[in-house]
């Protein structure tokens, strides 16, 4: 989660004080106290609420004692920055970027709309090329799938082959072993009857 950056108080007698509004027109940060005092003073001015008006405060630098808008844009570290940032003056805050290449919002706007508008074209790319892949490899799926079924249905042909062809030729060899058996016990029983009239 990211940690909230709290606003403190403009004025120096309740600097310690978390601030509640914002003025627009003088670019202050104010706790309960200031800001009565201010809408009495500057009924006209834009008072914000800090807790309620968020989308206003997106385009604030969000560093400390800054209460300028994002105008501009920091290269180097990829993000908005206000005039404070820039400053050649260091300390408190001031002149992080002084020494960045720095551009206005409205110049860089274009160069990173097109930047953007090529990455979703690559993506586009990407993803129709991807889609084709997972196309040709369902495909050869398919391909594997149905050779794997062939096969099987031939080895269930060659071993039905050989099951009937073992099965004919047990029935040959059983039937073969009856009529020597047989033809044994009649030459026996013919040779046996024979004796007996001999005698």
């Amino acid at each position: 989660m990211e940690e909230k950056n709290i606003k403190k108080c403009s004025s120096k007698k309740h600097k310690e004080i978390d601030a509640i509004y914002y003025c627009l027109e003088c670019r202050v940060y104010m706790c309960n106290k200031c800001e009565n005092f201010h809408s009495a003073l500057f009924p006209n001015h834009n008072s914000y609420n800090l807790n309620k008006d968020t989308n206003l405060f997106n385009n604030i630098c969000k560093e400390t004692n800054h209460t300028d808008f994002l105008n501009y844009y920091c290269k180097k570290h990829n993000e908005l920055i206000c005039s404070k940032c820039i400053t050649k003056i260091k300390g408190k805050g001031n002149g992080q970027h002084s020494d960045c290449d720095i551009f206005f919002i409205e110049d860089i706007k274009e160069e990173k709309k097109s930047k953007l508008n090529q990455n979703i074209k690559y993506l586009e790319e990407l993803s129709i090329g991807l889609e084709k892949s997972i196309n040709n490899f369902n495909n050869i799926l398919e391909n594997v799938n149905l050779k794997k079924e062939n096969l099987e249905k031939k080895i269930v042909k060659i071993f039905t082959k050989l099951r009937n062809a073992l099965n004919e030729r047990e029935d040959e060899i059983l039937f073969d072993l009856d009529k020597i058996f047989d033809e044994l016990c009649l030459n026996y029983k013919e040779f046996y009857d024979l004796k007996k009239i001999t005698k």
